[in-house]
C-alpha cells in the first residue's frame, strides 16, 4: 500500500483531511486563493516541525532543493518564504486550533484507556502554563513588562496518554488562576493544580460541578482542624484532616469542608502540603497523584525542544498562534501515530527518527521500528536525509 510513497506523506495520511476542509470552509481560508491553499501552508509548517527548521528561509531552501518531492509530499502550490509568511501572517490562526481540536479528540478516544502508573478509573487532568518568551521590539502585541513580551500557553493534559485536552494562549500578564473562569470541569474528574491556582471561589466553582481538585496549599493556610485519620508514616503521609478555613473571605467563598494531606517527599526532601475535596480515595494515592503532574512539566519541555514554538518564523499575533497550534497538532498526530501503529519508542524518539528519515520510501511503521538510526545524544542535528537509501 505504501509503495513509492515518502514517510511523509505516509505520516500525513493519518490526518482526517475532510475535517481540515471543514475547519478551512468556516472561516473561509481559501477564499479567492488561487494557488498556496491552507493545506500546503499546513504541509509546510508541518514539515518545518518534523524537520526541526530554524527559518522560513530554511524551509524554503529545503523544499526548494527537491521539487520532484513536492507533489508526493501533497503541496500543490509554490513554496516560497514570502508566501508562507504571508499565509501565516493573514490565515486565520483558528482554522489550526480547530483542527488541533479534532485531532486531540481523536487521540484521547485512542488513549481512554491508556494506564498511567495509578489505579484509578476517573480521568485525571494536570492544569499549568508555561511563559514563551519574546522579543519586545519584534512583538509589541505581547507586551509583558516595560522591556520584555511574552505569551502563556496554558494548558489541560490528560495524564492518560500526555495528551492536551485544553489550550488556551494568552498575553504573558495573564495569571494562570483566570484560567479557570472559562475551564468547564466534567463531573467525576480529577484536577491537578499547582498553588498559583490555589483561589477558593474558584475552587469551589470546580466542587460544585461534581469534579474534584488536588492543589498545593500555601504555608501561610489557616484553617480549623475538625477530624484526624489514621496513617502510615513509612509510607511518607505526615497527616490526613478535615478542616475547615478560618479567615472570614476564605470560609466565605469556600464554606465546606477540605481535606487536607501533608506528605514528606523523601526523594526531594520537601514537604508537601495538599487541599482536596475528595475524601473517598486513599491519602497516599492524592499524593502519587500530585506527584503524576509533573508529566506536565515534562509536556511544556518536550514540546519546547523538539517543536519550534521557541523560534517563530513570524512576528505577528496570527503567525506566532498559527505556529503553536500546528506544532500541537504534529504533536498530538505522533501520539496517534504510536497508538495506532502500536510503537514502542518514545514520543520523542519517533519524532527524532522523522526528522532524518521523512523522504525515504520506507513503511512507515518499519522505518519508526529503526530506533538505532539516532543518536540520542545529538537530538539538535537538523539534517536531512534527502535521498532514499
Amino acid at each position: 500500500m505504501n509503495t513509492g510513497k515518502t514517510v511523509f506523506s505516509q505520516v500525513m495520511e493519518f490526518l482526517p483531511l475532510h475535517e481540515f476542509r471543514k475547519c478551512v470552509e468556516r472561516y473561509q481560508g481559501d477564499y479567492k486563493v488561487q494557488s498556496f491553499s491552507c493545506l500546503d501552508q499546513f504541509l509546510c509548517m508541518a514539515f518545518a516541525q518534523l524537520t526541526f527548521r530554524e527559518s522560513l528561509r530554511d524551509i524554503e531552501a529545503c523544499l526548494r532543493s527537491m521539487p520532484t518531492k513536492l507533489y508526493h509530499m501533497g503541496i500543490r502550490g509554490q513554496v516560497s518564504r514570502n508566501t508562507l509568511a504571508n499565509a501565516n501572517n493573514q490565515r486565520d490562526w483558528r482554522i489550526y486550533a480547530d483542527f488541533a481540536q479534532v485531532l486531540i479528540h481523536r487521540a484521547r478516544e485512542l488513549y481512554l484507556k491508556e494506564p498511567f502508573g495509578i489505579e484509578l478509573e476517573q480521568t485525571v487532568y494536570a492544569l499549568d502554563a508555561t511563559t514563551i518568551d519574546l522579543c519586545l521590539s519584534l512583538f509589541p502585541w505581547a507586551r509583558f513588562r516595560k522591556t520584555k513580551a511574552a505569551i502563556k500557553l496554558h494548558t489541560l493534559l490528560d495524564l492518560r496518554g500526555s495528551i492536551p485536552a485544553f489550550i488556551e494562549i494568552t498575553d504573558g500578564n495573564i495569571h494562570e488562576v483566570n484560567i479557570l473562569d472559562i475551564l468547564i470541569p466534567e463531573a467525576g474528574s480529577f484536577y491537578i493544580m499547582d498553588r498559583g491556582y490555589l483561589d477558593f471561589e474558584r475552587l469551589y466553582a470546580i466542587h460544585q460541578a461534581n469534579a474534584f481538585f488536588i492543589v498545593r496549599a500555601k504555608s501561610n493556610l489557616q484553617y480549623r482542624r475538625l477530624y484526624s485519620r489514621v496513617i502510615d508514616k513509612t509510607t511518607g503521609l505526615r497527616c490526613d484532616q478535615t478542616i475547615v478555613l478560618t479567615v472570614y473571605q476564605s470560609a466565605a467563598d469556600y464554606p465546606e469542608k477540605l481535606r487536607l494531606i501533608k506528605f514528606f517527599d523523601s526523594e526531594h526532601n520537601q514537604r508537601l502540603t495538599f487541599l482536596t475535596n475528595n475524601f473517598v480515595i486513599d491519602a497516599l494515592v492524592i499524593a502519587q497523584l500530585y506527584k503524576a503532574r509533573w508529566k506536565i512539566e515534562l509536556f511544556f519541555k518536550w514540546i519546547k525542544q523538539h517543536l519550534r514554538i521557541k523560534a517563530f518564523f513570524g512576528t505577528s499575533e496570527n503567525a506566532v498562534k498559527t505556529q503553536i497550534w500546528i506544532a500541537v497538532s504534529i504533536y498530538v498526530l505522533i501520539a496517534i501515530i504510536k497508538k495506532r501503529l502500536d510503537l514502542k519508542p518514545e514520543l520523542y524518539k519517533i519524532l527524532q527518527i522523522l526528522s532524518v528519515i521523512i523522504f525515504e520510501k520506507t513503511p512507515v511503521f518499519q522505518a519508526l521500528m529503526k530506533t538505532d538510526i539516532v543518536d540520542d545524544n545529538d537530538q539538535n542535528d537538523n539534517q536531512l536525509r534527502l535521498f532514499t537509501l
